[in-house]
């Protein structure tokens, strides 16, 4: 028996990969973290299915769903928000499995950032303008940053940043990136990227905390700062141009 864990996205239910949905149609039990995952996912589940909510869960009772469901020979669907490689809190049940001799899966899914590029039609890599993106946070009250990371180094770079988790440091953050992007670099806040609901805010460094505070933003934002996100004069990409030769091209 196995416990699928699968990427369910960053909100908008047709947002799912079809792996992620066959094998939610295939499992006898499904975990989902209630908080954010849209409730219509649910719908893929095979009838009868016993579907468990583990938004007020601990770990030690997550993984006690997951050994009772394999104890009685059931697959699990284990359905986080957004992509499992970056803060999705999958490690730690991953190991717990693994010292249960349990088998896992892992199906990726859109990550958040992606979704917020998307909601600002914007490619947040450009010839010659930034080609990084740096995906980070701020501490917090469930973690905080090792030594080293943080939002100075990173800025320091010149690179396009995805903050995620931080939107309650807001005047953090600007404070930090201020000495290396300027008071005119722009910014986008996208909050609930894909749900119904999303919001966006532009700015710059100089404006979005005043922005923001005229129509407050509590949680599920992105803070998207760099030049790319007013870059209109950047050079074209060789990748299309008529005198570049690759190989899949196959001019003479």
């Amino acid at each position: 028996m196995t416990v699928h864990f699968i990427g369910a996205g960053p909100g908008a239910p047709d947002l799912i990969t079809v792996r992620g949905r066959d094998l939610i149609a295939r499992c006898p039990v499904c975990l989902y973290a209630g908080s954010l995952v849209p409730q219509a996912l649910l719908a893929h589940c095979p009838p009868g299915a016993r579907i468990v909510d583990t938004a007020p869960m601990a770990l030690d009772e997550i993984v006690a769903e997951c050994v009772r469901a394999t104890a009685a020979g059931h697959d699990v669907a284990r359905l986080h928000s957004g992509e499992l490689s970056v803060w999705s809190a999958m490690g730690e049940q991953l190991r717990r499995l693994a010292a249960e001799g349990i088998a896992y899966s892992v199906t990726p899914g859109v990550p958040s950032f992606a979704a917020a590029a998307a909601a600002l039609g914007q490619e947040l890599t450009l010839p010659e303008v930034a080609q990084t993106v740096v995906l980070t946070r701020t501490s917090g009250r469930a973690s905080s940053m090792p030594d080293g990371e943080t939002l100075a180094a990173y800025a320091a770079t010149g690179a396009t940043l995805a903050i995620h988790l931080s939107i309650h440091a807001l005047d953090k953050v600007v404070a930090e990136l201020l000495p290396f992007y300027g008071a005119d670099c722009p910014v986008a806040i996208v909050y609930r990227a894909s749900w119904p609901d999303e919001r966006i805010i532009r700015g710059t460094l100089a404006s979005v905390a005043a922005d923001v505070a005229k129509q407050p933003i509590e949680r599920t934002a992105l803070i998207l700062v760099g030049k790319v996100l007013s870059a209109r004069d950047f050079r074209d990409s060789a990748l299309y141009d008529a005198a570049y030769q690759r190989r899949f091209r196959g001019r003479t």
